[in-house]
Protein backbone atom coordinates (compact mmCIF):
# COMPACT_ATOMS: atom_id res chain seq x y z
CA UNK A 1 0.00 0.00 0.00
CA UNK A 2 1.31 3.41 -0.96
CA UNK A 3 1.12 5.98 1.80
CA UNK A 4 1.73 9.66 1.25
CA UNK A 5 0.67 13.17 2.08
CA UNK A 6 -1.21 15.50 -0.26
CA UNK A 7 -4.14 17.93 -0.21
CA UNK A 8 -7.13 19.25 -2.04
CA UNK A 9 -6.75 22.86 -3.11
CA UNK A 10 -10.28 23.15 -4.47
CA UNK A 11 -12.04 22.39 -1.20
CA UNK A 12 -13.06 25.10 1.21
CA UNK A 13 -14.74 23.86 4.34
CA UNK A 14 -17.49 21.45 3.35
CA UNK A 15 -18.31 22.82 -0.12
CA UNK A 16 -16.66 23.36 -3.47
CA UNK A 17 -16.07 27.06 -4.01
CA UNK A 18 -17.61 28.72 -7.05
CA UNK A 19 -14.79 31.13 -7.93
CA UNK A 20 -12.18 30.73 -5.17
CA UNK A 21 -9.21 29.14 -6.90
CA UNK A 22 -7.30 29.24 -3.60
CA UNK A 23 -9.57 28.75 -0.56
CA UNK A 24 -10.36 31.64 1.74
CA UNK A 25 -8.26 34.79 1.76
CA UNK A 26 -5.00 33.05 0.83
CA UNK A 27 -3.35 33.60 -2.57
CA UNK A 28 -1.24 30.43 -2.44
CA UNK A 29 -1.91 26.81 -1.50
CA UNK A 30 -0.27 23.48 -2.21
CA UNK A 31 -0.46 19.73 -2.02
CA UNK A 32 2.44 17.47 -1.06
CA UNK A 33 2.51 13.72 -1.52
CA UNK A 34 5.19 11.25 -0.48
CA UNK A 35 4.87 7.51 -0.17
CA UNK A 36 6.43 4.15 -0.85
CA UNK A 37 5.98 0.39 -0.90
CA UNK A 38 8.21 -2.51 0.11
CA UNK A 39 7.60 -6.21 -0.61
CA UNK A 40 9.83 -9.15 0.42
CA UNK A 41 9.66 -12.93 0.03
CA UNK A 42 9.59 -14.85 -3.25
CA UNK A 43 9.55 -11.52 -5.03
CA UNK A 44 11.05 -8.24 -3.95
CA UNK A 45 9.83 -4.81 -4.92
CA UNK A 46 10.20 -1.28 -3.68
CA UNK A 47 8.83 2.03 -4.87
CA UNK A 48 8.73 5.64 -3.79
CA UNK A 49 6.54 8.42 -5.10
CA UNK A 50 6.65 12.16 -4.53
CA UNK A 51 4.29 14.84 -5.75
CA UNK A 52 4.01 18.60 -5.27
CA UNK A 53 0.94 20.41 -6.60
CA UNK A 54 0.67 24.16 -6.04
CA UNK A 55 -1.82 26.90 -6.87
CA UNK A 56 -1.36 30.66 -6.97
CA UNK A 57 -4.18 33.20 -7.32
CA UNK A 58 -3.49 36.81 -8.19
CA UNK A 59 -6.42 38.90 -9.33
CA UNK A 60 -7.84 37.38 -12.50
CA UNK A 61 -4.82 35.10 -12.90
CA UNK A 62 -4.78 31.50 -11.65
CA UNK A 63 -1.52 29.55 -11.89
CA UNK A 64 -0.98 25.82 -11.34
CA UNK A 65 2.37 24.06 -10.83
CA UNK A 66 2.97 20.31 -10.70
CA UNK A 67 6.05 18.19 -9.94
CA UNK A 68 5.82 14.39 -9.70
CA UNK A 69 8.33 11.53 -9.53
CA UNK A 70 8.00 7.76 -9.21
CA UNK A 71 10.82 5.26 -8.69
CA UNK A 72 10.17 1.52 -8.57
CA UNK A 73 12.41 -1.56 -8.56
CA UNK A 74 11.20 -5.15 -8.97
CA UNK A 75 13.08 -8.44 -8.56
CA UNK A 76 11.21 -11.72 -9.13
CA UNK A 77 13.96 -13.75 -7.42
CA UNK A 78 14.69 -15.93 -10.47
CA UNK A 79 17.68 -13.90 -11.59
CA UNK A 80 20.08 -11.28 -10.41
CA UNK A 81 18.55 -8.76 -12.74
CA UNK A 82 15.98 -6.28 -11.47
CA UNK A 83 13.61 -4.01 -13.34
CA UNK A 84 13.87 -0.32 -12.53
CA UNK A 85 11.25 2.19 -13.59
CA UNK A 86 11.62 5.93 -13.19
CA UNK A 87 8.94 8.37 -14.30
CA UNK A 88 8.89 12.13 -13.92
CA UNK A 89 6.28 14.74 -14.69
CA UNK A 90 6.30 18.53 -14.49
CA UNK A 91 3.62 20.94 -15.56
CA UNK A 92 2.60 24.57 -15.43
CA UNK A 93 -0.64 26.27 -16.45
CA UNK A 94 -1.83 29.84 -16.30
CA UNK A 95 -5.52 30.75 -16.49
CA UNK A 96 -6.83 34.25 -17.14
CA UNK A 97 -10.46 34.45 -15.99
CA UNK A 98 -12.97 36.79 -17.59
CA UNK A 99 -15.58 35.68 -15.03
CA UNK A 100 -16.22 32.61 -12.82
CA UNK A 101 -17.12 30.49 -15.87
CA UNK A 102 -14.91 31.65 -18.78
CA UNK A 103 -11.11 31.74 -19.03
CA UNK A 104 -8.15 31.51 -21.38
CA UNK A 105 -5.33 29.09 -20.58
CA UNK A 106 -1.74 28.42 -21.58
CA UNK A 107 0.22 25.40 -20.37
CA UNK A 108 3.36 23.33 -20.74
CA UNK A 109 3.94 19.73 -19.64
CA UNK A 110 6.98 17.45 -19.46
CA UNK A 111 6.70 13.68 -19.00
CA UNK A 112 9.54 11.16 -18.83
CA UNK A 113 9.07 7.37 -18.80
CA UNK A 114 11.82 5.46 -20.70
CA UNK A 115 9.84 2.21 -20.40
CA UNK A 116 7.59 3.55 -23.20
CA UNK A 117 10.59 3.83 -25.54
CA UNK A 118 10.53 7.63 -25.37
CA UNK A 119 13.07 9.50 -23.29
CA UNK A 120 10.60 12.33 -22.74
CA UNK A 121 7.47 14.01 -24.11
CA UNK A 122 6.87 17.76 -24.09
CA UNK A 123 3.46 19.28 -24.82
CA UNK A 124 2.40 22.93 -24.92
CA UNK A 125 -1.07 24.31 -25.59
CA UNK A 126 -3.24 27.39 -25.31
CA UNK A 127 -6.96 27.82 -25.66
CA UNK A 128 -10.33 28.43 -24.05
CA UNK A 129 -11.77 26.98 -20.83
CA UNK A 130 -15.36 26.96 -19.65
CA UNK A 131 -17.17 25.84 -16.50
CA UNK A 132 -20.12 23.87 -17.86
CA UNK A 133 -21.75 23.20 -14.51
CA UNK A 134 -21.48 24.49 -10.99
CA UNK A 135 -23.42 23.76 -7.83
CA UNK A 136 -22.68 23.72 -4.11
CA UNK A 137 -21.23 20.22 -4.33
CA UNK A 138 -20.00 19.76 -7.92
CA UNK A 139 -18.46 21.37 -10.97
CA UNK A 140 -17.48 20.38 -14.52
CA UNK A 141 -14.79 22.20 -16.53
CA UNK A 142 -13.77 21.75 -20.17
CA UNK A 143 -10.74 23.11 -22.04
CA UNK A 144 -9.83 22.99 -25.72
CA UNK A 145 -7.18 24.58 -27.89
CA UNK A 146 -4.29 24.05 -30.32
CA UNK A 147 -0.92 22.77 -29.15
CA UNK A 148 2.41 21.23 -30.08
CA UNK A 149 3.91 17.91 -29.00
CA UNK A 150 7.54 16.74 -29.15
CA UNK A 151 8.78 13.24 -28.23
CA UNK A 152 12.45 12.23 -27.98
CA UNK A 153 13.20 8.53 -28.48
CA UNK A 154 15.73 6.67 -26.35
CA UNK A 155 18.89 5.47 -28.11
CA UNK A 156 17.85 1.88 -28.81
CA UNK A 157 14.44 2.86 -30.18
CA UNK A 158 15.97 5.64 -32.28
CA UNK A 159 18.40 3.15 -33.84
CA UNK A 160 15.57 0.74 -34.63
CA UNK A 161 13.17 3.30 -36.10
CA UNK A 162 15.81 5.44 -37.80
CA UNK A 163 14.55 8.72 -36.27
CA UNK A 164 15.56 10.51 -33.10
CA UNK A 165 12.30 12.31 -32.41
CA UNK A 166 8.65 12.72 -33.35
CA UNK A 167 6.63 15.93 -33.29
CA UNK A 168 3.14 17.01 -34.22
CA UNK A 169 0.59 19.79 -33.96
CA UNK A 170 -2.19 18.64 -31.65
CA UNK A 171 -5.68 19.49 -30.50
CA UNK A 172 -5.51 19.64 -26.70
CA UNK A 173 -8.66 18.87 -24.71
CA UNK A 174 -9.48 18.46 -21.02
CA UNK A 175 -12.57 17.37 -19.12
CA UNK A 176 -12.37 17.81 -15.33
CA UNK A 177 -15.01 17.29 -12.65
CA UNK A 178 -15.37 17.18 -8.89
CA UNK A 179 -18.33 15.90 -6.91
CA UNK A 180 -18.69 16.10 -3.15
CA UNK A 181 -20.25 12.78 -2.14
CA UNK A 182 -20.55 13.74 1.50
CA UNK A 183 -18.89 16.18 3.87
CA UNK A 184 -15.16 15.48 3.58
CA UNK A 185 -15.57 12.92 0.76
CA UNK A 186 -14.88 13.99 -2.82
CA UNK A 187 -14.80 12.22 -6.18
CA UNK A 188 -12.44 13.70 -8.80
CA UNK A 189 -12.07 12.81 -12.47
CA UNK A 190 -9.81 14.40 -15.07
CA UNK A 191 -9.40 13.29 -18.69
CA UNK A 192 -6.75 14.84 -20.94
CA UNK A 193 -6.25 14.02 -24.62
CA UNK A 194 -3.93 15.35 -27.32
CA UNK A 195 -5.04 14.56 -30.88
CA UNK A 196 -2.31 14.87 -33.53
CA UNK A 197 -0.48 12.35 -35.69
CA UNK A 198 -1.51 9.97 -32.91
CA UNK A 199 -3.57 10.14 -29.73
CA UNK A 200 -2.00 10.49 -26.29
CA UNK A 201 -4.51 10.43 -23.44
CA UNK A 202 -4.46 10.35 -19.65
CA UNK A 203 -7.27 9.60 -17.21
CA UNK A 204 -6.99 10.37 -13.49
CA UNK A 205 -9.73 9.11 -11.16
CA UNK A 206 -9.61 9.65 -7.40
CA UNK A 207 -11.83 9.47 -4.37
CA UNK A 208 -10.86 11.04 -1.05
CA UNK A 209 -12.29 10.82 2.45
CA UNK A 210 -11.40 12.98 5.45
CA UNK A 211 -9.94 11.14 8.43
CA UNK A 212 -9.44 14.06 10.79
CA UNK A 213 -8.85 17.74 10.15
CA UNK A 214 -6.74 18.18 7.02
CA UNK A 215 -5.76 14.51 6.97
CA UNK A 216 -7.45 12.48 4.24
CA UNK A 217 -7.25 9.08 2.59
CA UNK A 218 -7.18 8.83 -1.20
CA UNK A 219 -7.66 5.99 -3.67
CA UNK A 220 -6.57 6.84 -7.22
CA UNK A 221 -6.23 5.18 -10.60
CA UNK A 222 -4.21 6.76 -13.42
CA UNK A 223 -4.36 5.38 -16.96
CA UNK A 224 -2.09 6.55 -19.79
CA UNK A 225 -2.91 5.63 -23.40
CA UNK A 226 -0.93 5.84 -26.66
CA UNK A 227 -2.84 4.62 -29.72
CA UNK A 228 0.42 4.10 -31.68
CA UNK A 229 3.00 2.68 -29.24
CA UNK A 230 6.47 1.76 -30.41
CA UNK A 231 7.11 -1.84 -31.50
CA UNK A 232 7.02 -4.22 -28.54
CA UNK A 233 5.39 -1.65 -26.24
CA UNK A 234 1.88 -1.70 -24.81
CA UNK A 235 -0.60 1.04 -25.55
CA UNK A 236 -1.88 1.35 -21.96
CA UNK A 237 -0.13 1.92 -18.62
CA UNK A 238 -2.07 1.86 -15.34
CA UNK A 239 -1.06 3.10 -11.88
CA UNK A 240 -3.18 2.39 -8.79
CA UNK A 241 -2.41 4.00 -5.42
CA UNK A 242 -3.84 4.29 -1.93
CA UNK A 243 -2.44 7.32 -0.13
CA UNK A 244 -2.74 9.51 2.92
CA UNK A 245 -3.26 13.18 2.12
CA UNK A 246 -2.43 16.39 3.88
CA UNK A 247 -3.04 19.86 2.49
CA UNK A 248 -1.32 23.17 3.23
Amino acid sequence: MLLGVSGLGLLSGGAIAADDFVPGDKIFSGDAELGGTLTTGNSKSASIKGRLDMKHELGQWENKYLLEALYSENDDGDSEDSTVTQTYQAGIQGNYRFDPRRYLFANGNYFRDPSTGYNYTVTTALGYGHRLHHSDNAFIDVEIGPGYQYQRLIGAEAATSGVNSEDSLVLHSVLAMEYQIAEGSVLKQKFTADYGDKILARSESAITARIIGALRMKFAVTVRYDDQPLAGKKSTDTETTMTLLYGF
